[in-house]
């Protein structure tokens, strides 16, 4: 369904970008951020299933920077790769990159954006900082929010969060909601990190389908 692009950020760099499409003419645009583990196989299938329900979804290769094409699986030597990576990127220079993923997707009309464990971070900032090219906004389990809370999203924005996930401790779930109490925040009883993700052990099928029926409500919301 989807194919390899190449965008172009307000600094010149260019980067790599997944895009799937719809096969009708598409509901809005949506920019998918990746994971500590690049553009990878689970990425891709993220933004096929958002082309399915009609959004034209973008993923930019926001590794790029530092290395290209950056695909990585789930493994103890993939994680630590990642962070070593993730390390390196610049938060204005990742934000520059999924600037230029949503003037792409913004040829469908309005746009959403989702983004997963680190990406759910980089979604909470774009919430803060793009509200003039993205119009809401939908972060699953993304450590260190509670770093950033002195800026407020300008958007609408939907976190989603699990119970088991030790890294997201409940004590900076309850700082995000006394300090914004506009952004909605989801906790899901049981779930993990990583639980929208069907390549790891910590997929939780049932989580999953309530975060993404929630994710898809509030496209249906705003980019309508």
């Amino acid at each position: 369904m989807g194919e390899t692009i190449e965008l172009k950020a307000a600094d010149a760099h260019t980067l790599g970008a997944y895009i799937a499409r719809p096969s009708a003419t598409p509901r809005g645009g949506v920019v998918v951020v990746q994971e500590i583990f690049g553009v990878n196989s689970h990425i891709r299938s993220v933004c096929d299933r958002f082309a399915e329900t009609g959004y034209l979804a973008v993923a930019p290769a926001i590794y790029d920077r530092i290395e290209r094409d950056v695909q990585l699986g789930y493994t103890p030597e993939d994680i630590a790769s990642g962070r070593e990576i993730r390390g390196k990127c610049a938060m204005d220079q990742v934000l520059l990159d999924v600037a230029a993923a949503a003037d792409v997707a913004a040829e469908a009309g309005k746009v959403g954006i989702v983004g997963y464990c680190w990406g759910g971070q980089i979604v909470y900032l774009a919430a803060c900082r793009l509200g003039d090219k993205i119009s809401c906004g939908a972060g699953y389990y993304g450590g260190g929010i509670v770093s950033h809370l002195n800026e407020k999203p300008t958007i609408p924005l939907t976190l989603h969060f699990g119970t088991l996930d030790a890294s997201i401790p409940a004590a900076e779930i309850d700082q995000i909601r006394a300090t914004h109490p506009d952004v909605r925040v989801h906790v899901y009883e049981g779930a993990d990190h990583g639980f929208n993700c069907d390549q790891r052990r910590q997929f939780n099928a049932d989580a999953a389908q309530v975060a993404k029926r929630r994710t898809l409500n509030l496209f249906a919301t705003h980019l309508a």
